[in-house]
């Protein structure tokens, strides 16, 4: 019997070492993933809070209040669009629809959302939270 050149268990180590090295790459990804959740759902509450602290001080401001409702519902949007979770993605898109749907066109309606959003926002908090976990 003939014997085996020598680059034939030089090709199988290498086989060997691509499969251990890919099992690897998946459990990093797998870790990678779950730092961008945490991240994103960090960010998430955090618009949430920014938005409604924001809004409390323009009560006076009906303009610049519709502009913070919409402002942190496109950031909660484009957190939705970058989101990889499926449950927080759609967390997000609720939470963002909610935010838009607080309509300020005059002081007593600035006054509305405050308090609606003031009293919304732990649900929604919530919400995100749920999601993430």
């Amino acid at each position: 019997m003939r014997p085996l050149p020598r680059r034939i268990p030089a090709i199988a180590a290498s086989g060997l070492a691509a499969v251990l090295l890919l099992s690897g790459c998946a459990e990093i990804q797998q870790v990678s993933d779950g730092v961008d959740k945490a991240q994103q759902c960090v960010q998430a509450a955090g618009i949430v809070t920014d938005t409604v602290k924001k809004l409390a001080t323009l009560v006076d401001d009906p303009g610049a209040a519709e502009k913070a409702l919409n402002d942190g519902a496109a950031k909660l949007g484009e957190l939705a669009d970058k989101a990889s979770n499926t449950t927080l993605k759609q967390a997000a898109d609720d939470v963002s629809e909610s935010l838009k749907n607080l309509n300020v066109t005059d002081t007593q309606s600035a006054v509305d959302a405050v308090q609606k959003a003031g009293s919304d926002s732990v649900a929604w908090i919530r919400k995100l939270t749920e999601a993430c976990s």
